[in-house]
């Protein structure tokens, strides 16, 4: 029973009390005023009653009631209920108040006067119980008694209240009534357990809804801060109410404030986690709070902060609770799709509904802890119950150790206070036990049917309801209401009376001496036996979760097992790596410590020394993917085991597994201690109370570690029966079950103490190696535990310098473990009632234990040292390259797969990769050779190595290594050569050791100087020694180079000089002055012997030998080739030719970065120069690089022009300047230089006057017809879809680069030469498809602007585009630098704007490039996967951009139009761009010889930045590895890709320069420009230096050498045609990603040094010798694509045929012949017998070449001519041996690969078009006939394109051939001798050609057919 009311208080206003002008509250009366023992008077009740704070109103408001709630220092709740009315203040009253203001009038002098101020007054109930209702009808009453003035005093009706007594629970109702004619029935509910919610629940989610609801939920439980908002008091209430009321079974356990008072506001800053409601008023307040979650009731939000996470409820409980909720509160959800929805569809009454979503929060709770009583460890029964739950044993058998709300809940107080609550196994059960144990099974099956779950929530939402209101039909209440007329009359209101407190406290007393008299209400308890429901295990398992090992797995576990136990060693080695693999599933960890606690016996198993080595080496595996927690038990069982397994070292010297299986974080993890702990105890207290029925049990408890719970009865049930029989007892016998209990629990306290130091203290004790820093604490650690055999033997010397603490004593781990223990024991001791004597007792003895183990440990650590070493593979040595040095020598390391599949075995194949061997730095490169760890791999040899030179990124990483289960330290190295080593430091590798190399390795890569590069150091120290003369004449060379630069700096320094003292000299004094000063340095003669091409002299001998290398440098060879001037005077040189060799660069005066001779126009002066070079950045002028050779066209390269230059360049370029300023000289100076470029082109030099629209197209129109139509097609279609053409406007185009409104375009025709009528000049790319020429765009336009077109069909909206006008030159210039530059409409050049890629980005690309192509680990995300990388690093977009400026630039040259690229600094993609198009342009850059010299003139000589942009010493460390040469070479493989047959050098070649451009090997691709490689005397000492040939300083003589040797980089299926423009496909689609960045070769590293290759043959080759004894030898051989190098052991047919023709002339002891020359034979021979064939059949030059099947060579154009009615069919002879008749003569290539491709399977053996006479009365057609050897058959079809056959003639039907004659009706214009008539055993064929010769090879071809046959 309890009372309904503890207090009645009256609190008013306080009018002599004012707080800085704040109104307060004070108590003025209360009854009863002495406290209740069992429940104190609350304090602060005045700050509750008014919680906005107390305040006088001029209107009387009407009167309020809420329900705050108080909580004392017990945390017991006091509920304060307060009704609140406004009494008007008398006129003394109010002067006092007014009084109080005119204290304060100096501060508010604004107050207002009323005349009738109102102040509130409150009655408040304080009790223990919560009935709202009640409260409101009881204060009600006695504010209708005061103001309605009724009879009964109101001293009776607070007595009768004060005194009104009712029972807590047990679902009695109660009348009570307070003596004023009223009654109220009061019901209690069945069980006080369950929370009375009334409808709040309901209201809650209907005032946030269901989103917002769960978010607080899951807020609540994962304890963080929540504030509720809302204009009404008790909607706050309700709130906190309904959401304490949806966390049952849970309680809420800290600070928990409804209704909270402004002055309190402070409160909301504590740290601690609370809920709490606050008055909207005070919103403003509570916007700074950061980390706290507002709801807002009255506006339907839930606002979180940034800063929280909340961790949601686990899917698909998530899922599933929405759904259920969403059914409670909106049923008509699911049906309103319906056609027919059900009739009756309304939610439930808000009382009802309020329980059904109660219900769901019930069954959400009985699903989350479902089985949690299986994780209960009872430790003590008697006196009182303890209960300890396994958190990790719950989260393990449910697979939700990662789930982060979970783990939040379990170690949350509410969770602990759960466990408390209703861990006991004996004690009164409600409904949430019987949910969670008994309804289990119903609630698993029906989870996934909503509608069932609904019934069940029905089925609890009425039980819920039944608690609430067990008498439905409750007895009407009657209370009075105040008068309507006494709420509205204000002036009768007299104020609250003062109440006679002796007439209540009688009341009481009076209450209080009947209730002692009257006998005690016993509560009957029905206590009961919990009950525990089915246990988890079982649940998991029929899941099927946990089965995901298969069976082989487990057996293979259990042979392995068995195997080592019988001592077949070998076997079990085999067995091993499947093994641990196998151990990474949960099953077979299980599987093996249940095998393994078969094997021992009596607590004990001695095993051998390899025996041991095993089951430890299984045992750390299993144990290293056990988390810290050890969630599925697999340390627990291990524990009994480390202790049993060991092996004998010595007399009487015993090492235990435990020693060696110490490094796992579980061991120092708390919790996992006090789990095992607990475990323990309970089965011994089990065993305790078992022995009495049961004595053989106690032995079988001790084994079943844990897993006790399985047994028919479990601990808890026999805890339960205990504490049924306890009352029962005798003092005497409860005495004896406790001292038992706490006796047991004290010996297990003392074993965890032993077995606690053997895995906490490490096995060499005098280092302090093991603490780590997690568990331990205070010492770092370093530990050695994982030491077996004998690994300690060989590392005991390298401890020293490895361990952190030399000195520390050994009393150091000893104290640290004691620590650790000790905290251990007081935990548990504390928890399972140890007595204080006990405790002491142990906190002495441990340090003794401690102190004795470590004792014991030094002898075993002395012993194990004296075992012999484990054996490990031997270190293989590398074969270094002449010249490379080892730096240091092999380290053991083990080298750790990476994200590349193919070496792992996961692709197939054998796993390569882990391997064990050593890592080598050398001076060149970085090198680990090894084995695979894999034992079935064993014998291969694993080479994985990069030059230093190519090291990107280096990170330190911890690997752990499958075989030995410890995390070693390693490193990760990156190389831009597309190789990732990750490697992992072997145990016997000190740490310093490491740091050095890692130091070494840094200053290699990164050399203070050029010179600190191999390619400088390479050989050095023995060239020093042997050869002095060639260091002499070196040393020669480097003074003469550095004459020259030294000359060349002092010109500049004296022109600096001369530049300060004569500030106002022109331009044109200051050249001269300039010249004065070159005639003084080096004197260049006029009189220049033309043949010898030197400067002749007066120069010294020295400095002439320079000059003439500078000239056969300077590439003039090539000059001369284009025809682009020689090196004459100004008398002797011929004044027609337009360009001359300058030598005004010289000393490299004008551009440090450019060459020594440039070409420049004829007629400027070397004086300009100087002026000009200033406009452009670097002073990288214009010059000119290449000349078409047919349309005389020159490309030019030059930087970017200086901002300033711009502007001046284009603003105004006409207009006369009246002040010739210097900058608008430069900028007439530049449009004279452009002038003259322009003039010097042959098709302006014919155009007549100045080039006007009506004089352009005149020139241009007088070319022969028959040259339009061939070139018509191509120009126009490239023009038109650069235009934008309606019709084909691809997708993909939008990601192109050029700009938008460039004026670019020429639609005329330009001039062709007469010989070139029949034949396209130019190829497009070999990709089928319909589009042909359409499919192509080089768009200049719009696409090239990246940017979107107006128009929606992609055309340009300017009008300038249409213009009829060719410009004679185009300058490709950078957008951003051409801003605001205005076009004269007449000038003869335009500018093409585009977006260049900057170097950034293609450094970035080539990052992202690397990890696409060799990603540093495995993943299965999608958006890793390697196309998905390769697309985001764009490395394809920015090919595409280059090669598509290129394309457009070798399409304006072919017609006729200059081009100046001037891109950024002229160095980057200026070089790409200028260097593809010559590529494109020219076949002789497609040699060998035109390769190497494109690379030496437009990369070296014209000085691309190759150290700066390499990173190759220290100083350009920072600028990062930018690879614009390798985008270059990539693009060349593209376009190699598409025409296989145009190059001379294989894609071999292009890889081989790739990987050399970045090793530094060569001194090829080192410097930045042809000063830098004077200055250090590099550029002629490779012509010198031919006496040492071991080491070669170019790449090319490397490549010259090699080429000579073997064809290695010649390409068989070179047949190159004259004069052929190449033109790729250049859409991202059509490029193929280069297989240089994905192949590897792990058998002998990269296939880039040949000195390796062959000398690792010849090892290879002697080995064999030796292991040949006469065995039969196979000749299969495995190949594995990442392993092997599939040139060498697959070679291409003709390298193999070559190789055999080699080898036999070797045997037959002939000289063999170059392969080169025995490769020009066979072709020649080929060419002969083609001529001689007289069929133009599929010629064998043709098939020769390997692999054309699916390359297609050229593709044939053909021209519509409707005039004629006839196709001119143009394909290009393989030997450029194009017949005069365009259909007769070869066929047209594009037949020829379509024969390869096309589906049908036909072959055509000569086909073209025939024209056949009809039937009778029918007219000659033209058809296509089809010569099929094949089939022998002649077939024809309506056209070309004609897939079905019209017709068959059968060969084996012709009787003959003959010449025919023509008949009526035939075709006109065709000579006699071109009808032929075919007469067949059926008909004659009438039949005529276009030409006689025509018909002739019809006739021979036919003929020849029929004699084959």
């Amino acid at each position: 029973m309890a009372r309904l009311a503890d207090y009645f208080v009256v609190v008013g206003y306080d009018l002599d009390n004012r707080v800085e002008g704040e109104g307060q509250g004070r108590i003025l009366q209360r009854f009863p005023e002495k406290d209740w023992e069992d429940s104190p008077f609350p304090q602060g009740i005045e700050l509750f009653c008014q919680p906005s704070g107390w305040q006088l109103v001029p209107e009387r408001q009407p009167a309020s009631f809420f329900v705050a709630v108080l909580t004392d220092i017990n945390s017991e709740r006091h509920y304060c209920a307060c009704f609140t009315f406004w009494e008007g203040l008398d006129s003394p009253q109010l002067k006092k108040v007014d009084a109080g203001d005119a204290d304060e009038a100096d501060e508010e002098p604004a107050v207002v006067q009323h005349s009738k101020l109102f102040a509130p007054k409150s009655l408040v109930v304080v009790s223990r119980l919560d009935y709202t209702e009640a409260f409101r009808n009881c204060l009600g009453l006695i504010y209708t008694v005061h103001v309605d003035g009724l009879s009964t005093p109101l001293e009776t009706v607070i007595g009768n209240l004060l005194t009104c007594v009712i029972p807590v629970a047990g679902g009695s109702q109660r009348t009570i009534t307070l003596g004023a004619g009223d009654r109220q029935v009061i019901q209690t509910p069945i069980n006080d357990a369950l929370p009375v919610s009334g409808s709040s629940v309901a209201q809650l989610f209907r005032q946030l809804g269901i989103v917002n609801v769960l978010y607080l939920f899951c807020a609540a439980l994962t304890e963080h801060k929540i504030l509720f908002l809302s204009s009404s008091y008790q909607r706050l209430t309700d709130a906190c109410r309904g959401l304490l009321a949806i966390m049952f079974p849970l309680k809420y356990s800290f600070t928990y404030v409804p209704i909270l008072p402004g002055k309190l506001l402070e409160v909301l800053s504590t740290p601690t986690p609370f809920i709490i409601g606050v008055n909207s008023f005070f919103r403003s307040e509570t916007q700074e709070l950061l980390d706290v979650i507002i709801a807002d009731l009255d506006g339907g939000t839930v606002t979180i902060p940034e800063c929280v996470h909340i961790s949601l409820l686990p899917e698909p409980l998530l899922q599933q609770t929405q759904t259920a909720l969403s059914m409670v509160l909106d049923p008509e959800l699911e049906f309103s799709d319906q056609a027919f929805p059900p009739q009756s569809m309304n939610p439930s009454a808000l009382k009802i509904q309020d329980k059904e979503i109660r219900a769901v929060f019930l069954w959400l709770f009985a699903r989350l802890f479902q089985g949690y009583r299986w994780c209960l460890h009872i430790i003590r029964i008697h006196p009182e119950p303890v209960i300890r739950f396994h958190k990790a044993a719950f989260l393990g058998q449910r697979s939700l150790t990662e789930d982060d709300f979970l783990m939040k809940v379990l170690d949350g107080m509410a969770f602990a206070g759960f466990v408390s609550e209703r861990g006991p196994p004996y004690r009164a059960t409600d409904l949430f036990d019987d949910l969670v144990a008994n309804h289990v099974e119903r609630i698993r099956q029906e989870e996934a049917c909503p509608h069932k779950v609904m019934n069940h929530v029905k089925e609890l939402a009425e039980q819920l309801f039944k608690n609430e209101n067990p008498y439905p039909a409750v007895a009407m209440h009657k209370v009075q209401r105040p008068s309507e007329t006494s709420q509205s009359t204000d002036q009768s209101r007299t104020p609250f009376p003062v109440l006679d407190d002796v007439a209540v406290q009688l009341f009481i007393d009076h209450a209080v001496a009947k209730l002692k008299s009257s006998p005690p209400v016993v509560k009957a308890e029905l206590k009961s036996m919990v009950p525990s429901g089915p246990p988890l295990g079982d649940i998991v398992d029929r899941n099927g979760n946990v089965m995901a090992n298969s069976a082989r797995r487990l057996e293979v576990v259990r042979n392995c097992i068995t195997y080592i136990f019988d001592n077949k060693m070998l076997e079990a080695k085999k067995l091993m790596p499947a093994v641990l693999r196998a151990l990474k599933g949960r099953t077979a960890r299980v599987c093996l410590t249940q095998e393994l606690n078969q094997h021992v016996l009596q607590n004990r198993a001695v095993l051998d020394d390899q025996q041991f080595d095993y089951i430890v080496r299984m045992m750390n595996c299993t144990l290293q993917d056990c988390s810290h927690m050890d969630e599925h038990g697999i340390a627990a069982t291990l524990l009994p085991l480390v202790t049993a397994f060991c092996r004998k070292l010595g007399a009487g010297i015993t090492q235990f597994a435990y020693s060696c299986v110490q490094e796992h974080m579980v061991w120092t993890t708390m919790q996992f201690w006090e789990a095992m702990f607990y475990s323990d105890v309970q089965n011994h207290i089990k065993a305790l109370y078992m022995e009495t029925d049961d004595g053989n049990q106690v032995s079988n408890s001790d084994q079943q570690d844990g897993s006790s719970n399985r047994r028919e009865i479990s601990a808890l049930e026999l805890a339960a029966e205990q504490n049924r029989l306890w009352p029962t007892l005798s003092k005497e016998m409860q005495m004896e079950r406790v001292q038992k209990e706490e006796s047991t629990v004290f010996s297990q306290a003392i074993h965890y103490a032993n077995r606690m130091s053997y895995l906490l203290l490490p096995l060499d004790t005098s280092k302090n190696r093991l603490l780590r820093s997690s568990g331990l604490g205070d010492v770092e650690s370093v530990s050695n535990s994982y030491v077996t055999n004998s690994i300690a033997g060989s590392m005991a010397e390298s401890y020293d310098t490895e361990s952190g603490f030399e000195d520390a004593e050994s009393s150091d781990v000893a104290n640290s473990v004691v620590r650790f223990i000790n905290r251990f024991v007081d935990k548990v001791c504390n928890e399972s009632g140890v007595t204080n004597e006990h405790l002491k007792a142990l906190h002495t003895m441990i340090p003794d234990i401690v102190q004795m183990h470590i004792e014991t440990l030094d002898a075993v650590h002395r012993e194990s040292k004296r075992l012999p070493p484990i054996q490990k593979p031997k270190l293989l040595r590398p074969t270094l390259l002449p010249g490379e040095e080892l730096v240091m020598d092999g380290m053991r390391v083990h080298l750790i797969p990476d994200g590349r599949d193919e070496a792992t075995g996961q692709m197939g194949g054998p796993p390569l990769l882990p391997a064990e061997g050593a890592i080598f730095l050398t001076t060149y490169r970085l090198i680990f050779k090894g084995t695979p760890s894999d034992a079935l791999v064993g014998e291969q040899i694993v080479t994985r190595s990069f030059p230093i030179a190519s090291l990107t990124k280096e990170k330190r990483i911890s690997v752990t290594l499958t075989m030995d289960q410890f995390v070693q330290e390693g490193l990760q190295l990156r190389s831009c050569t597309f190789q990732l080593m990750k490697i992992a430091f072997d145990e016997e590798v000190a740490s310093d050791l490491a740091e050095s190399f890692r130091k070494h390795l840094h200053k290699l890569r990164f050399p203070q100087h050029v010179q600190g590069t191999f390619a400088f150091t390479v050989g050095q120290s023995g060239k020093l020694v042997l050869e002095p003369k060639t260091k002499d004449k070196n040393q020669s060379l480097k003074t003469l180079s550095k004459n020259l630069v030294k000359n060349a700096k002092r010109t500049i320094s004296r022109q600096y000089v001369g530049r300060k003292k004569e500030v106002p000299a022109t331009w044109e004094n200051r050249s001269n002055f300039q010249s004065e000063l070159d005639e003084d340095e080096i004197s260049v003669s006029e009189e220049v012997d033309q043949s010898a091409l030197t400067l002749s002299s007066t120069i010294r001998s020295s400095d002439r030998q320079t000059m003439s290398n500078v000239v056969e440098r300077a590439c003039c060879r090539d000059y001369q080739r284009l025809g682009l001037g020689t090196l004459s005077n100004s008398l002797t040189r011929s004044k027609n030719e337009p360009f001359r060799i300058s030598t005004a660069n010289r000393m490299y005066t004008v551009c440090r970065s450019y060459p020594g001779l440039l070409i420049i126009p004829q007629n400027i002066p070397d004086s300009t120069i100087h002026r000009i070079c200033r406009c452009y950045r670097q002073n990288r002028f214009p010059v000119v690089c290449w000349r078409h050779s047919r349309t005389k066209a020159v490309l030019l390269r030059s930087a970017g022009l200086h901002a300033k230059g711009v502007v001046s360049f284009f603003k105004s370029p006409n207009a006369p300047t009246t002040v010739p300023s210097q900058a608008d000289s430069t900028s007439l100076e530049q449009e004279k230089y452009l002038q003259a470029i322009i003039s010097s082109m042959p098709s302006y030099s014919e155009s007549t006057g100045r080039n006007t629209l009506s004089g352009f197209t005149s020139t241009h129109m007088n070319t022969s017809e028959s040259s339009d139509k061939l070139r018509q097609p191509k120009i126009g279609d490239l023009m038109k879809q650069v235009l934008g053409n309606k019709e084909d406007v691809p997708g993909t185009f939008s990601r192109g680069a050029l700009g938008q409104k460039a004026k670019v375009i020429s639609l005329s025709q330009p001039k062709v030469s007469g010989k070139a009528r029949n034949s396209p000049r130019g190829k497009w790319g070999s990709i089928r498809g319909s589009g042909r020429l359409s499919a192509y765009n080089p768009d200049i336009g719009t696409r090239l602007a990246g940017k979107e077109s107006p128009q929606p069909n992609g055309g340009p909206n300017d009008p300038l585009f249409l213009r009829q006008q060719k410009a004679y030159l185009y300058i490709i210039g950078d957008k951003a630098q051409l801003k605001g530059g205005k076009q004269d409409s007449f000038q003869q050049w335009e500018v093409i704007p585009i977006e260049v890629c900057d170097v950034r980005q293609v450094k970035n690309s080539f990052k992202k490039l690397m990890k696409a192509c060799v990603p540093s680990s495995q993943t299965t995300e999608p958006n890793m996967s390697f196309l998905r990388l390769l697309e985001d690093s764009e490395w394809m977009t920015l090919l595409h951009r280059v090669l598509q400026v290129s394309v457009l630039v070798v399409e304006l040259l072919d017609t006729g139009s200059s081009v100046m690229v001037s891109l950024e600094d002229g160095w980057d993609v200026t070089t790409q761009v200028v260097s593809l198009v010559q590529l494109l342009s020219d076949p002789y850059y497609r040699t060998f010889d035109g390769f190497r010299l494109l690379v030496e003139k437009e990369w070296l000589s014209f000085g691309h930045r190759f150290s700066h942009r390499g990173a190759q010493t220290l100083g350009s460390q920072s600028s990062g590895f930018t690879p614009v040469f390798l985008q270059f070479l990539d693009c060349v493989h593209q376009i190699h890709l598409q025409f296989p047959m145009e190059f001379e050098f294989s894609q071999y070649y292009l890889k081989f320069l790739a990987y050399h451009y970045m090793s530094n090997r060569f001194r090829t691709f080192l410097l930045d420009s042809d000063y830098d490689r004077i200055e250090l005397g590099v550029l002629y000492e490779e012509k010198s230096d031919r006496r040492n040939p071991q080491v070669c300083k170019s790449v090319w003589d490397y490549i010259d050498r090699l080429n000579k040797k073997a064809p290695v980089f010649y390409n068989y299926m070179y047949s190159p045609e004259d004069e052929e423009v190449l033109r790729p496909y250049t859409f991202i689609s059509n490029l193929k990603v280069w297989d240089f960045y994905l192949e590897e070769t792990l058998s002998d590293g990269p296939p880039y040094d040949w000195e390796l290759r062959s000398r690792q043959e010849s090892l290879a080759e002697e080995t064999a010798e030796k292991a040949d004894t006469g065995a039969p030898k196979s000749q299969r051989h495995i190949v594995w694509p990442c392993y092997d190098n599939l040139s060498k052991v697959m070679p291409d047919a003709i390298t193999k045929l070559l190789q055999d023709l080699q080898n036999l002339e070797a045997e037959l002891g002939q000289t063999s012949e170059k392969w080169k020359d025995t490769w020009d034979k066979i072709k020649t021979t080929q060419r002969t017998e083609t001529k001689l064939e007289s069929k133009p059949s599929f010629s064998s030059s043709l098939l020769m070449s390997s692999n054309l099947s699916h390359q297609r060579r050229s593709q044939g154009v053909c021209l519509q001519d409707s005039r004629v009615g006839s196709s001119i069919k143009l394909g290009l002879d393989c030997e450029a041996s194009a017949t005069s008749t365009p259909v007769a003569g070869r066929p047209s290539t594009s037949t020829l690969y379509s024969q390869f491709q096309s589906t049908e399977s036909e072959n055509r053996s000569f086909e073209g078009i025939l024209y056949k006479r009809g039937a009778l009365l029918k007219p000659w057609k033209p058809r296509w006939f089809v010569l099929d050897k094949t089939k022998h058959e002649l077939r024809y079809y309506d056209s070309r394109q004609d897939k079905d056959c019209k017709g068959v003639i059968e060969l084996s039907d012709v009787e003959s051939v003959t010449v025919g004659t023509p008949t009526m009706g035939a075709p006109k214009n065709v000579e006699e001798k071109a009808f032929f008539d075919l007469k067949t055993s059926k008909r004659m064929y009438n039949l005529c050609a276009q030409e006689s010769s025509n018909a002739q090879l019809w006739m021979d071809s036919i003929q020849s057919s029929l004699s084959d046959a």
